[in-house]
């Protein structure tokens, strides 16, 4: 019983450092899109003053 205890808790914590990570990825993906289209905005707005 002990043995099943150890590894449920070794498996719910590399679980929770898996979640963890997936979470950062997203946070990460969805902060790059978001400093891409106020780039792409910036761009557009610079682009159509010169002209």
């Amino acid at each position: 019983m002990a043995n099943l205890i150890a590894f449920v808790n070794s498996f719910l914590s590399y679980f929770a450092l898996f979640a963890f990570i997936i979470v950062l990825c997203i946070v990460a993906v969805m902060v790059g899109i978001k400093i891409r289209k106020n780039k792409d905005f910036k761009d557009s707005q610079t682009v159509k003053t010169t002209e």
